[in-house]
């Protein structure tokens, strides 16, 4: 196989935060990463509060937040945050952004249109980069307006924190390749990311940056069993109740689910594809997690080792 990818893993981060978070580093992934919401349809984390936790119990992992709902925080706060996780966590934090919107009534409980949440995102990115390169800050947008503000620590990592940004469609790898370094997609077949790091490639050579200066990522659920139609029920059980639809026609396409060497052979395909980094998100119910965890890190992390 070529150079290896990234690894990482999706935990819950709610309750037993600590051990989940030792436990993924002693299983050898690359990554920790965690989503958030303010309401959805089930419990839901908090990207900085629960990366925090796994900071202070870990010492080598990388931390990716797995995404933060950028339009939902004010800018310099967002940056402030960002800083203050890099410093605890010794520089392993990414910042992994979207905009969300899948769940208007947490729009509202902040009083952010939702309408507004591209928009939003775009020029808090601007902000946020400003905040951590930058000292005595003004910015005059839209929605943010700064005058002489300067944010201490900066935080680790030069020039700053990496950024990668989630998302589907064309605006969104756009927005990565105006502002990030990394593109981490989700519910992608092979074929749609290596469509995608091909139109990032252009964006990016428009925006003026340098050629590779965004790397492919992915975000995918991940179901592994060694009955591979147990894998998919089990997926298909949990994503239907996740999201509140049946995944019974999606589970083959839009996750990684089966036997270990099925999920090998499909994570290749992403790596060929050109995912250089792949956080395996738990596509089963939470009574198999653990199981999953420790499958998806003996059956598919170590083939690639």
């Amino acid at each position: 196989m070529s150079t290896r990818p990234e690894f990482g893993i999706a935990l819950r981060l709610l309750w037993g935060a600590k051990e989940e978070a030792r436990n993924a580093e002693a299983l050898g992934f690359d990554y920790l990463s965690t989503g958030e919401h303010i309401m959805f349809h089930g419990p839901t984390a908090n990207n900085m509060v629960s990366l925090a936790a796994a900071a202070g119990a870990t010492d080598r992992i990388k931390l990716l937040s797995g995404i933060v709902l950028v339009p939902l925080y004010p800018p310099p706060l967002l940056a402030k945050q960002v800083a203050v996780l890099d410093v605890v966590s010794d520089g392993r934090f990414s910042l992994g952004v979207g905009v969300g919107g899948e769940f208007p009534k947490e729009f509202a409980a902040v009083n952010v249109p939702v309408e507004e949440r591209g928009a939003r995102t775009n020029e808090a990115l601007e902000v946020i980069d400003k905040l951590l390169t930058e000292t005595d800050v003004t910015f005059d947008g839209r929605f943010t307006t700064l005058d002489g503000v300067t944010i201490a620590p900066r935080g680790v990592q030069q020039p700053r924190v990496p950024i990668w940004v989630a998302g589907r469609k064309d605006v969104a790898m756009r927005r990565a390749a105006r502002y990030a370094e990394g593109w981490m997609p989700y519910m992608y077949t092979p074929a749609m990311m290596a469509e995608s790091m091909d139109k990032i490639a252009s964006f990016t050579d428009r925006a003026g940056r340098p050629e590779g200066s965004v790397q492919g990522g992915l975000y995918i659920f991940t179901c592994v069993h060694d009955d591979r139609d147990t894998a998919l029920e089990l997926a298909n059980e949990q994503l239907s109740r996740q999201y509140n639809q049946d995944f019974s026609e999606l589970v083959e396409k839009y996750t990684i689910a089966g036997s270990p060497e099925d999920c090998v052979a499909r994570v290749q395909e992403y790596v060929d594809a050109g995912a250089t980094t792949i956080i395996f998100s738990q596509g089963c119910p939470p009574d198999y997690v653990d199981e999953n965890t420790t499958a998806i890190a003996e059956g598919i992390v170590a083939a690639f080792n």
